[in-house]
């Protein structure tokens, strides 16, 4: 049978609130004024609103709290963003929360929560059918990813930061059962102990079939380890307002490339612009583009590394998208704008 998805997001939805145009960061005893501030759902719920924002069949599997905030996310993906939530689940109690400091092209975060409800696989309910599945790399074994790949889907792994600064090998393990890794440079660097982006992709080469390594403004490195072929791809620059977000939009536009079956470069170039795009936006789901972002954005530039985009493009009136408001709306103003 057919997958149903085209891509399936496991993990915690966060409530996001971020505040943009700090010209400090608070010192202790100080207050400092932001002249922006957004909020919208968080964490996994990044990569699973870039990904339906590109067309892709997306669902999400994570576990919504039945407060207020839990029933804003679960408005705001599922009725204004089409995701399917049916391997989710909803339970008593209070939502994960994350405040994010947008300050000179970076930003700060402070969050709480506790571990939500998993299942033996590490899932909240059941793995669905799907083209490609995401994962954020541990030293936890998920015994889903295995099952996935087995099955058929084509898993995306990425890793969260090391607070403990060990980065230990093991982390990596779980690579073996992915199609495609996608850290960043710093991660990359201290997980293979290299010494530039370049070579830790080199070394992580090894370990699963493709590898990307993203590198700021300084763009992504991508290496297909079957065929060998190196490709970079420059940022596209713009004026950044807040990079919350920007890596799972990029991971979004590269696998929507792959499940097209694009070339490795235009796989690249595309995660890059809409990434670049995304951070002219607060918030990190909110922020990412829609087609009709990505078709404005081509008729304004002449860079013939973009020609593809004329190609695949959707034609046809494209949905306008929202973007993360400062408040988090009652349930009426969701329903209302839905």
């Amino acid at each position: 049978m057919a997958p149903t998805l085209d891509l399936f997001v496991p993990g915690v939805v966060y409530l996001d609130i971020i505040f943009t145009g700090l010209r400090d960061l608070p010192r202790p005893g100080t207050e400092v004024w932001a002249t922006g501030l957004g909020s919208c759902p968080g964490g996994v719920a990044n990569l699973a609103v870039a990904a339906a924002r590109l067309g892709l069949r997306t669902g999400l599997g994570t576990a919504l709290a039945t407060d207020a905030y839990g029933d804003f996310c679960a408005q705001t993906l599922c009725d204004q963003e089409k995701i399917d939530l049916s391997a989710s689940t909803r339970i008593d109690g209070h939502s994960p929360v994350t405040v994010s400091l947008a300050y000179d092209r970076d930003r700060s975060m402070v969050t709480h929560s506790h571990p939500p409800p998993l299942n033996a696989s590490g899932l909240v309910g059941a793995l669905p059918a799907a083209r490609a599945a995401s994962v954020s790399l541990s030293k936890d074994e998920l015994p889903w990813v295995r099952r996935a790949r087995e099955s058929g889907t084509l898993v995306f792994a990425d890793v969260g930061w090391d607070d403990t600064d060990e980065w230990p090998a093991e982390a990596l393990a779980m690579l073996s059962d992915c199609h495609a890794f996608l850290p960043n440079a710093v991660e990359a660097m201290r997980y293979t102990r290299a010494s530039s982006p370049e070579e830790a992709a080199g070394r992580l080469a090894g370990l699963v079939p493709v590898v990307v390594v993203t590198c700021g403004s300084d763009g992504a490195i991508a290496i297909d380890s079957a065929t060998g072929e190196l490709v970079h791809a420059p940022a596209v620059p713009v004026a950044a307002l807040d990079p919350t977000g920007a890596g799972d939009v990029f991971m979004a536009g590269f696998i929507l490339g792959t499940l097209e079956g694009w070339p490795l470069g235009q796989r690249l170039a595309f995660a890059n612009l809409i990434a670049s795009l995304s951070v002219q936006h607060f918030g990190g789901s909110l922020s990412a583009p829609g087609w009709g972002d990505i078709a404005d954005w081509r008729r304004l530039s002449a860079d013939p590394g973009y020609a593809f985009l004329d190609d695949v493009i959707p034609s046809g009136e494209q949905r306008t998208v929202r973007r993360a408001t400062a408040t988090i709306a009652r349930l009426s103003d969701a329903q209302d704008h839905g």
